[in-house]
């Protein structure tokens, strides 16, 4: 027992040891970018907000007036998906001279709700760059002009930002900024920005790209079955030769509630496994990462050998240091860091509910509509 003990302590430090000395730091929170609130009256008629929304009454009360006042002449097209609330009379009292809204039909066979009611859009599109932005996402003044000046300046065809989750309850606060810590170990941003790199990534709640890339990759038709569709997307315009980048912003506010655990486990269990592409090695071996990483060393902390107990004291350190820059960045106490054993080993049991759910023939399921 004392060997098994040792070993597993030693490959958790080395894990470890490897996040934390890997030059392209997927810790740290540089790639960041912010609105400029002076230039909300600039001209954005060059751009079109493509929205879809599925029974989003209440959140696009708050998303939408604040996308009309991002600057002028800005195109905003929202696609009512089937909604069974009242999306469509409250999207139409908004109004807004420049506000289209279509009624989207019921998605064919092996179309994802969302991406269906994206292609929809797309087909009215206009303008050179399309912003795709989920209707429970506030932009801050200056956003999309600032995303737009970056798409320029760096050459882009397609640039993301990770909005802020809300992170106001217990169970918010101890997973979701995890959330995102976990989704940029997995997709370090400074590989992802990089053109030398095979690595891409997106966050679907919004994301700035040019029109004729969507028409040259085959969006939205050639991702019409994808569950993580935004990292879909993204890899399809990279591998395409097309320069992409994405980044964290507070000037991005989620206003969706995820106030119970039980929310953010089926939310997480939803594509878990998908994200091992089915694998059960993958699942495997991101068990044993994971335990060796995050769970082991608790135990490891509280037996002997002395041996075991500095290693496992090195992996809790290295946990911690490496959560600090994420909790600052969204203004969250650092003492949760010391809960990410806990957080670690909840993520990983969400991931085996997706892998079990998905053995046993469960579809995965989202506002009403289940796809295997």
């Amino acid at each position: 027992m004392e060997t098994v003990l040792t070993l597993f302590a030693i490959v958790g430090a080395a894990i470890w040891l490897i996040i934390i000395v890997l030059p392209w730091r997927p810790w740290s929170t540089s790639e960041v970018l912010e609105g400029v609130a002076n230039r909300s009256q600039v001209d954005l008629s060059d751009i079109t907000v493509l929205v879809p929304a599925r029974n989003e009454e209440e959140t696009i009360k708050t998303t939408l007036p604040a996308l009309l006042e991002q600057g002028r002449g800005l195109h905003i097209i929202l696609v009512d998906d089937q909604s069974t609330d009242c999306t469509f009379e409250v999207a139409r009292q908004i109004g807004g001279a420049n506000l289209r809204i279509i009624l989207g039909e019921v998605p064919p066979e092996g179309w994802s709700g969302k991406l269906w009611a994206l292609e929809q859009g797309r087909t009215h599109i206009e303008t050179p760059l399309t912003l795709l932005l989920d209707a429970d996402i506030e932009a801050n003044p200056g956003i999309v002009p600032e995303l737009r000046r970056v798409l320029k300046d760096k050459d882009l065809q397609l640039i993301s930002l990770m909005a802020m989750l809300r992170m106001e309850t217990f169970w918010e606060k101890l997973l979701m900024p995890a959330f995102v810590y976990f989704f940029k170990l997995l997709y370090p941003f400074r590989l992802a920005n990089s053109a030398s790199s095979r690595i891409a990534a997106a966050a679907g709640g919004c994301i700035l790209v040019e029109t004729e890339v969507l028409k040259a990759t085959g969006a939205f038709a050639s991702l019409r079955g994808e569950l993580i569709d935004d990292c879909a997307l993204a890899r399809k315009v990279k591998s395409s030769g097309y320069r992409t980048w994405m980044g964290l912003s507070h000037s991005l506010r989620s206003l969706r509630p995820y106030n119970r655990l039980g929310v953010i486990w089926n939310m997480v269990a939803r594509t878990a496994f998908t994200q091992l592409r089915y694998s059960k090695v993958a699942l495997f071996l991101c068990t044993f990462v994971m335990l060796t990483s995050f769970s082991i060393p608790v135990i490891g902390l509280l037996l002997p050998p002395t041996s075991v107990e500095l290693l496992s004291s090195f992996c809790l350190a290295a946990m911690i240091l490496t959560y600090l820059p994420t909790l600052r960045f969204y203004r969250i106490s650092g003492w949760w860091a010391f809960l990410m054993p806990l957080t670690g080993t909840l993520y990983l049991a969400m991931t085996w509910t997706s892998a079990i759910k998905y053995w046993l023939g469960e579809t995965a399921e989202w506002k009403g509509r289940k796809y295997r």
